[in-house]
This record gives structure tokens, sequence and C-alpha cells, in this order.
């Protein structure tokens, strides 16, 4: 929370709604409907961003983020950065990063640089019968990044033949697209 800016926000954006109050228990209607803004803080921006992808009538969302996490979350498959954020968040969203902001543009300066995003709700993406199955896999996927999906996803029963998936990837090469027809068909068996 950051109250300072409360004052100058409210006089400068009259029609905006200010949060004053820690946003991780803000109830989530709070932000249906909303365009959502903030320069997240660094250490809750994860939470904030994988509790905030639950709403799900977000007009869209901008945030400023410490830059390697903007790259994460706007990251292709099989690049160093490609991630279970990254493909968290573009299973809901678009990611577009829109523009860098140096540290020393903050007072006081922080030792990171820092890069300004745009996230818009994704459409025409086929999505997960379960998504707790689909985060579950994803989940799993990732906590072996280095072995075969194969073999990192051993614990479900994949019939790997039905799929167009190959279970020879990586967790790190591995397509949004790739995690939901897994999961698709553990909800249909």
């Amino acid at each position: 929370m950051d109250r300072d800016f409360k004052s100058p926000l409210t006089n400068a954006f009259p029609n905006a709604a200010y949060v004053g109050t820690d946003v991780l228990q803000v109830p989530l209607d709070t932000f249906e409907n909303q365009r959502v803004v903030g320069n997240l803080p660094y250490n809750i921006s994860t939470p904030l961003m994988l509790r905030l992808l639950q709403v799900s009538n977000v007009i869209d969302m901008h945030f400023m983020l410490q830059r390697e996490v903007a790259l994460r979350l706007a990251a292709s498959p099989g690049e160093k950065a490609w991630g279970r954020l990254s493909v968290m968040v573009q299973y809901h969203c678009g990611v577009e990063p829109l523009f860098s902001v140096a540290a020393t543009a903050f007072k006081p300066v922080p030792k990171v640089e820092s890069m300004f995003v745009r996230l818009r709700p994704a459409t025409g993406q086929t999505k997960a019968a379960s998504y707790e199955i689909f985060t579950d896999v994803v989940r799993t996927a990732f906590s072996q990044r280095r072995k075969t999906l194969f073999n990192s996803l051993k614990t479900f029963e994949i019939n790997w033949s039905e799929l167009t998936v190959d279970g020879s990837m990586r967790a790190d090469h591995a397509a949004v697209g790739d995690y939901v027809n897994v999961a698709n068909q553990l909800s249909a068996s």
C-alpha cells in the first residue's frame, strides 16, 4: 500500500477507484468489468497476477513489473524464460510488453529494471475442461522441467498414443495448447 499516492491519484483520475488496502485481500468481484492498472510490488506480482486471472470478465490489466517477470510473461515455448507463469498467464491472456522503464525513473532507485505490460483476455483459445487438472498438469510438468513430459507426468494416467502432444518434449518446449490437450484427455478419462 502506498498512501502517499491516494490524494494525487484521486485528483488526477476522479473516475478511477482507489483501493487503499492490501490488494491480495480485496474481494475478486471488485475487479469485475474493470481495467486494472498497477505498479506492482515485485514481491507480490506473481501471486497477485495469478489471483487476478481468476476474474473472468476483467477488461484488461496493465502492470509495471520487474523486467525479468515481464519477459517471462511474454516468453514463447523453447525460450529460457518460458515457464509455469508463462503458461498460466498466456492461458488466460495475450501479453504485450509496452515499454521498458529505467531504474532511474524511481525514487529510491531500485536495483532492477522495469517493464510496463498489457494483459488482454485471450479469445478463441481452447479451454481446459477442468481448470484444476490443467493447473495440476502444468505445475507437475514444471516441477521437473528438465525431464520429458512423459517422465515428469508419470503420476497421471495419460494415453500418449491418443494425443498429438509429443511426450518426449520437455516442459519448457510445450505450448499452452499442449497442456490443455493433456488436461482434456485426463478430464475425459
